[in-house]
């Protein structure tokens, strides 16, 4: 049973990311790019879940599911939220300084060694703690810096859209995405506190819920080309 959450996070990962990636190629928007790319990583993330569940762990599946689901996920959502609502100059040097950061954390992830005992011996068992201490302290600069903007960025928006009393649905959509955000953060507060059973729950709540806010400000569908529907639309 482990395994089917993770499973189905990493299917809703790939459509959601796929579907901002065709957004992009429509509108070629920066931060869309910068999303489809944040939910690359979410796929991945939950890819080596379900990897893990079905077939144990190994070094491989183990560093990347840190690299990309404890350090990259967070900040890159994050970062294309920056892109968004930041001017164009900002985002740049913020998304430069998060690349080289990023590179960092991937050297750092790469030559730690791994203390398997550290790790729980059932249910969900992938946690941070059989990284040294050095590493897993970098962690929170990415996830602080990504939260922070996401959930920020989502609740200013709200903000902007009933001062001005428009674009109702947006609210709606924003405030989805905002508690969205908040439930993968919550879930690493729990696996800190070693409630392990709740990390894939609140993974696929979250990339649930997110999807749903895209959904819901009528954005996604409109401005991407679907080019699987036009194919048949023009058949017919």
């Amino acid at each position: 049973m482990n395994a089917v959450i993770p499973a189905i996070s990493s299917l809703v990962s790939l459509v959601f990311a796929v579907l901002v990636l065709d957004q992009y190629m429509a509108r070629r928007k920066p931060h869309q790019l910068v999303w489809a790319l944040g939910l690359g990583m979410y796929f991945v993330s939950t890819g080596t879940e379900f990897l893990t569940e079905v077939g144990g762990l190994n070094p491989a599946t183990y560093r990347l599911w840190y690299l990309f689901g404890a350090v990259f996920v967070a900040a890159y959502l994050g970062m294309g939220t920056a892109y968004l609502l930041l001017p164009r100059r900002i985002a740049h040097t913020i998304m430069a300084l998060l690349v080289i950061a990023s590179v960092y954390a991937a050297v750092q992830v790469a030559a730690a060694s791994i203390d398997w005992s550290q790790l729980p011996k059932s249910g969900p068992v992938l946690t941070g703690k059989a990284l040294p201490q050095s590493v897993r302290l970098i962690t929170p600069f990415f996830n602080v810096f990504g939260t922070v903007a996401l959930v920020g960025g989502a609740l200013y928006s709200c903000w902007v859209f009933i001062r001005r009393h428009i674009l109702c649905h947006r609210v709606v959509s924003n405030i989805l995405i905002a508690v969205g955000a908040i439930m993968p953060a919550v879930g690493g507060t729990a696996s800190r506190l070693e409630q392990f059973n709740l990390i894939y729950v609140l993974e696929l709540v979250g990339i649930v819920v997110i999807f749903a806010g895209f959904l819901r400000s009528n954005e996604v569908f409109g401005a991407a080309r679907m080019p699987v529907v036009h194919w048949f639309d023009r058949k017919a």
